[in-house]
């Protein structure tokens, strides 16, 4: 629809005109059982009412909508004709009062994409389970509304649903005769609005806590999922997370909890990995473990716990006014995630994970094409779509972490408390922010923002070492390097660390200095006179965001010792400098995997150690030169099976290295032993094959081509649920053949008949890095398609469809040329595509220039 993309200025311009007093919304949700009608969409009744306020009377605007039809809409008392204003997603509103009501009556559709109103059918039982998902601006699918974050308003939610179903929403909701009534919510913006319905099992319990002055506080907690993963639902750890959570935000900000009750939802088929809705937060339910999973899965979901619980102040409470300043919220819930994780619970190594994982994905895109500042130019709600991306969460995270090393974390704290009490329940941008951190620092931040906040792309550091003739340090100096395309140097609060062998053979720190890296190249006095290093390491602590480069010393120190260094810290910094190294082609992807196999076995931090196996795959993938990646193949499986064979019995470590080792599975011999693995002929000492690590032994097999569809249906009827059927359809796309290729192009790109989770699943096993022959001929069918397939299908399915069929494995200039031409001939294409296919195009150009530099190794 040609009004579906809402503008930047257009939002201005609604901002300026109007002012919402509330809404109450009723919805009919009974039609989501039962035979639906015929060939048309499955839909639900949906009756708006909103009061607004306009500044101008006599003036027009529009009211946002996406439904298949409008059966009325009244106006002040005048009764509109719905074919006349309403045009598909937009419903035009004409000689306004000062005073408004608008009512609208419209049927509304049910969503298989995770985009409005989301229905999900359990295979197990056959249970309708509803919810809604809606950032930026899907609110607009279940509801008539003015669907930008600064109108903000108060709202009465009623729902009819089938009789026994659990309804949820923001407010705390009674059921009388057949409906749920919900009290009336704080104004918050349409995105965070939610309902939730269906047979969901529920788990209660609730959080008190007593303020100095001698306020109590109390707050219902719930936890709600399936009840085909009831069994499964470890609500104790969910809770646990979430009271110390609260306790420490509590602690932290000065400004209690501020929509009541705290419900916590697990959902099927979700597209993110949660949403912060007040009241009722949704999460993948993928967060309710089925099988056995290592503690680095059980830190990512109390992350993600508390990430969300920090947007209910970053983002409910205080919302960006525009989608600019979506790091507003994004950036400081990634950051006090990590920050409340380490200091509130169990997981007191988060940073190792937020320096290895999260910052790895900065990284990456502070290098593509697309990439922007973290404070960012959202032209219209496409532009928003795309920009959850690892600049306005990781990059933005990072520079947050800067920001307490320069002002100090007092000062930092203060003004996020002076920040919620001046701006509660109202929108913001980057100005207000910096306000209150300069008076709470007494410190000048427009420059600090100029550099970190308004400008794109990383810097590289690297250290300069010169030394006397007796081994001392004469001069250590750290060089600032910045990309062409981004120039610009920032100022860097680092600190660098010095390290040597201990006689017991450890690499251990022996001297530290902290300093302020400004120009390009800053000496860093403190270190002058001391003994000479085997290791330097710059951003030790991992305090500022950089990329981290070594001088040749450190380099041959850390070829040979990476795991003699006993602080974890300081390891995966020294991984994620080396995996940068190999991205940049500046370390060939055979050097890489080697290190990977030299010392990846004495990584204690498990998940580290996942990351090292994903990047030890992706650098076989893309960048190893393709005539060595037969023999990389080989080296990856026969190293995995070792470390699986050494591994402790029934360690984390075993776990990780049977799942790595099923990943890489090469030979006959490697086949042979999942396949005993699965049938019980064979067994590994300690490792118990659950019905999760099941299927990752199935899929190799079926990729391989040593399971048909009657073993994967097989599986099947041994897991029938709806986690059981994403790996079966994953299964049945990664097997070898021409047809079954054919078959799952066709589901993905020609039909809409899957749901969100099944386009996931069905793409991410058609896209196998060993069959680059069978997906040869789908390269052109790509480039053919994809405008097709944007414009047809939601901005989510397009996405997914988009990046994930790019003909990446078809790594050659003929690949590259094309994706140029297809960029060259549709200038006009929506920015949304070209922006995909750009990045699509630079990560392959990256991985040529990889393996040029990895063929080079072997010459």
């Amino acid at each position: 629809m040609p009004g579906e993309n809402l503008s930047r200025d257009e939002a201005r311009e609604r901002a300026d005109l109007l002012s919402v007093d509330g809404y109450e919304v009723a919805l009919d949700l009974r039609s989501a059982v039962g035979e639906a009608d015929g060939d048309a969409p499955r839909t639900f009744r949906s009756v708006t009412t909103i009061r607004f306020r306009c500044a101008e009377p006599g003036a027009a605007t529009f009211a946002d909508l996406i439904a298949p039809s409008v059966t009325s809409v009244i106006l002040n008392g005048l009764d509109l004709d719905p074919a006349a204003v309403f045009d598909g997603s937009r419903i035009a509103l004409e000689d306004l009062l000062a005073e408004n009501e608008l009512t609208v009556d419209a049927q509304c559709a049910y969503s298989r994409t995770g985009e409005g109103m989301h229905r999900f059918v359990d295979p197990e039982d056959g249970e309708v389970y509803l919810y809604t998902q809606y950032e930026p601006a899907d609110a607009r699918r279940v509801f008539a509304n003015f669907e930008q974050p600064d109108l903000k308003a108060p709202y009465r939610f009623e729902v009819t649903a089938p009789e026994g179903w659990t309804v949820r929403s923001n407010g705390e909701g009674v059921l009388t005769d057949g409906t749920w009534r919900f009290a009336e919510t704080k104004p918050i913006s349409t995105y965070i609005t939610a309902v939730l319905a269906g047979p969901y099992h529920e788990v209660t319990d609730s959080y008190r806590r007593t303020f100095e002055d001698g306020t109590v506080l109390e707050i219902p907690l719930a936890a709600l999922c399936r009840k085909g993963l009831a069994r499964y639902f470890d609500t104790e750890d969910v809770f646990l997370v979430t009271k110390q959570g609260l306790d420490f935000f509590h602690d932290h900000f000065d400004y209690p909890y501020p929509f009541g009750k705290y419900d916590q939802a697990f959902v099927p088929e979700y597209n993110l990995g949660a949403m912060e809705n007040p009241g009722l937060v949704t999460f993948r339910e993928e967060y309710i473990f089925r099988g056995r999973v290592t503690s680095a899965s059980y830190e990512r979901r109390a992350n993600v716990i508390l990430h969300e619980m920090a947007h209910m102040w970053f983002g409910d409470l205080v919302t960006m006014t525009w989608w600019d300043d979506l790091w507003l919220k994004e950036s400081f819930a990634d950051f006090m995630g990590s920050f409340s994780l380490v200091e509130a619970t169990r997981f007191s190594n988060g940073w190792i994970t937020f320096a290895n994982n999260r910052k790895s994905w900065a990284y990456r895109a502070d290098q593509l094409p697309s990439t922007h500042p973290v404070t960012a130019d959202i032209r219209d709600l496409e532009d928003a779509k795309l920009n959850f991306d690892g600049i306005t969460y990781a990059k933005g995270a990072s520079v947050l972490k800067q920001l307490v090393a320069y002002v100090g974390r007092d000062a930092f704290l203060e003004g996020a408390r002076r920040y919620f009490k001046r701006h509660a329940y109202g929108n913001t941008q980057l100005r207000d922010l910096l306000a209150v951190l300069e008076e709470t620092s007494g410190r000048e931040l427009a420059g600090w923002s100029r550099a970190w906040l308004e400008t794109a792309g990383v810097n590289a550091l690297t250290p300069q070492l010169t030394c006397d003739a007796e081994g001392r340090i004469t001069e250590l100096a750290v060089v600032q390097d910045a990309a062409p395309s981004h120039p610009g140097l920032r100022p860097h609060r680092v600190a660098v660390g010095l390290y040597r062998r201990s006689p017991s053979g450890d690499l251990v720190r022996y001297a530290r200095a902290e300093t302020d890296v400004d120009g390009p190249r800053t000496v860093v006095k403190q270190l002058s006179g001391a003994e000479r290093p085997e290791l330097v390491l710059v951003n030790d602590d991992d305090l500022t965001y950089c990329k981290i480069r070594f001088d040749a010393g450190s380099l041959d120190t850390l070829r040979d010792h990476l795991g003699d260094l006993t602080d974890p810290l300081a390891r995966a910094l020294c991984w994620s400098a080396l995996w940068n190294l190999t991205r940049d082609a500046l370390m060939p992807a055979r050097d890489f995997i080697g290190l990977v196999f030299r010392h990846a076995g004495r990584e204690s931090d498990i998940g580290v150690l996942q990351m090292l196996h994903a990047w030890a795959r992706s650098a076989l993938t893309h960048y190893a030169a393709p005539a060595w990646r037969a023999e990389g193949a080989l080296l990856l499986a026969q190293g995995a099976l070792r470390e699986l064979r050494t591994a402790e019995p029934g360690s984390q470590h075993q776990l990780t290295w049977a799942r790595f080792f099923a990943a890489v599975a090469e030979t006959e011999a490697d086949l042979q032993l999942l396949r005993g693995l699965l049938d019980g002929t064979a067994k590994i000492d300690g490792l118990s094959v659950d019905q999760e690590l099941r299927w990752a032994f199935l899929e190799p097999l079926a990729a391989h081509g040593q399971a048909d569809e009657s073993v994967i249906d097989a599986e099947l009827a041994r897991d029938d649920t709806a986690s059981g059927k994403r790996h079966q359809v994953r299964c049945l796309a990664a097997r070898p053949s021409a047809a079954v290729k054919a078959q799952a192009w066709a589901q993905v790109v020609e039909s809409d008949s899957l749901s969100n989770a099944l386009v996931e699943a069905t793409i991410a096993g058609f896209a196998r890095p060993g069959q680059r022959e069978l997906l040869a001929p789908y390269a052109d069918k790509y480039f053919e398609a994809i405008e097709r397939v944007w414009t047809e299908r939601s901005i989510q399915i397009g996405m997914y469809v988009v990046r994930g069929l790019f003909p990446g494995l078809q790594d050659d200039r003929t690949t590259l040329e094309a994706t140029d031409s297809w960029l060259a001939a549709h200038r006009n294409a929506a920015p949304a595509l070209r922006r995909l296919v750009l990045e699509s195009a630079d990560d392959l150009a990256r991985s040529l220039r990889g393996q040029e530099c990895d063929a080079a190794a072997a010459r």
